[in-house]
């Protein structure tokens, strides 16, 4: 990217002006726009501004965003051609798409925010609010979204959330007591608690989204506008459960007791399972679709229940639901980078590689010598690095990551891939230990690209 001055850019925009303007009935127009522009600017103030949004509103045109980079238009979105909006680091971008290589490795987390932030526990004992209650709050939600990437060079941030929003939009209670992970009080007992309790498939478009979801679209705005007062350009990352996953909880599963229960809807169930995951999926796609609408420049999918499902049952429901939402979701945002995670169901891996996700995200189960021929060329990969490695408790030390790190990047190669764990942080990780995986991920990854160019 190129940097211009204002000065220069303003340069270029009179010679071109000087240059288009040239013919006598243009130039009446020119004097009769003035004339109008003198009337409505009733200060010097005023006049300034005005002046000011002419000179972007050509800049803009000219793919110069208002720092004065100047921003290569094949880059940028086909649903936002906006300079403004497109971040100057953009290696995640980039290296998720995989249409050309990357200078270092890109890196971010599954729950950067939160937990094992200090200033985050800071924080929520302020506000008095307990984490489902503060995502109702868009400053909350904004205020913790941008606090790793203060603390961190993290080269994306991820909204401050929770996979089961879209449920509780549908009047599924979730509850979060402690010590014993998400849990639904009244769960849907079968196909008739169901129909009775759940939307008809119609409603579930954008207005419900907005009605039922508004303030996380409120909540991805104040990011944005919050990431440009703090100059901090980088990707907004949205996000969505997976309507497996969403199943799996809405009818009683938990992580930590009733496992059983979705596959016993699947089996005892199938077509109202069918029925239920098809309307699952119409608002994933409308949500995710609507979290790009207001700002998110990347979307992540997780299937985070995938160890909750069997291989047979997982391409019998799961996976069609997956396949029509990355279908619908490119052909709306074809240059928005798609990324999916089915933890716990790295079988799924290579058949999701040949669907239009751009990554494919792998646990700490897989195999890192064999992940890049299962995806093959198809899509990149993200992941897998163990967040164990960064609890000092566990006799992990800043030596300990750069070498862990190293290892990550060598199996698995610098480009096409983010560098990201194979599991959520969980709370215990060392602040410490994190930034040194991050400035890691960065340096090896810089060396082994520099490396290999020279050879």
């Amino acid at each position: 990217m190129k940097t211009l001055s204002t000065f220069a850019a303003t340069t270029i925009l009179l010679a071109t002006e000087s240059q288009s303007f040239a013919t006598p009935a243009t130039s009446s127009r020119i004097t009769s726009s003035r004339a109008n522009t003198e009337r409505l600017a009733a200060s010097q103030d005023e006049d300034l501004e005005l002046t000011r949004q002419i000179i972007m509103g050509h800049v803009k045109k000219m793919g110069i965003d208002e720092q004065g980079v100047e921003v290569d238009e094949d880059l940028l979105p086909s649903h936002n051609k906006n300079p403004d909006d497109y971040p100057r680091n953009d290696l995640m971008i980039r290296a998720a798409l995989g249409r050309d290589d990357v200078e270092r490795t890109p890196v971010w987390l599954f729950r950067q925010a939160g937990r094992h932030l200090p200033e985050y526990h800071a924080y929520k004992k302020k506000t008095g609010r307990s984490f489902l209650d503060m995502l109702s709050y868009p400053e909350d939600v904004a205020e913790c979204t941008m606090q790793p990437v203060r603390r961190y060079d993290m080269d994306a941030a991820i909204l401050f959330s929770d996979i089961l929003v879209i449920a509780e939009a549908l009047n599924i209670e979730v509850t979060m007591p402690g010590g014993v992970g998400i849990l639904v009080p009244c769960p849907l007992v079968g196909p008739a608690d169901m129909k009775e309790r759940l939307p008809a498939k119609e409603t579930l478009n954008k207005d419900f989204v907005h009605d039922k979801l508004g303030h996380v679209m409120k909540s991805v705005k104040l990011i944005r506008s919050q990431m440009k007062e703090e100059d901090i350009s980088i990707p907004l990352i949205g996000f969505s459960a997976a309507p497996w996953t969403l199943l799996f909880y809405m009818v009683g599963g938990s992580s930590k007791r009733r496992q059983h229960i979705g596959m016993e809807w699947l089996h005892t169930h199938p077509e109202e399972s069918k029925e239920l995951l098809d309307m699952l999926t119409t608002i994933v796609i409308e949500y995710m679709s609507e979290q790009v609408e207001s700002g998110a420049h990347m979307l992540q999918l997780f299937e985070a229940m995938g160890m909750m499902i069997e291989e047979k049952e997982f391409n019998e429901f799961a996976m069609p639901c997956l396949k029509k939402i990355a279908s619908e979701l490119k052909s709306r945002y074809p240059d928005v980078p798609l990324m999916v995670f089915s933890r716990g169901a790295s079988f799924a891996n290579e058949e999701l590689s040949k669907l239009e996700y751009d990554v494919v995200t792998i646990d700490g189960d897989v195999d890192r010598s064999i992940a890049r021929d299962v995806v093959g060329g198809r899509a990149g990969l993200q992941g897998n690095y163990d967040p164990k490695e960064l609890i000092a408790e566990n006799g992990k030390t800043p030596e300990t990551v750069k070498q862990t790190t190293k290892e990550l990047l060598e199996a698995l190669g610098p480009q096409r891939l983010i560098a990201n764990l194979g599991e959520g942080l969980g709370g215990k990780e060392s602040p410490e230990l994190v930034n040194a995986f991050v400035e890691a991920v960065h340096e090896e990854s810089e060396r082994m690209i520099a490396e290999a160019e020279r050879s």
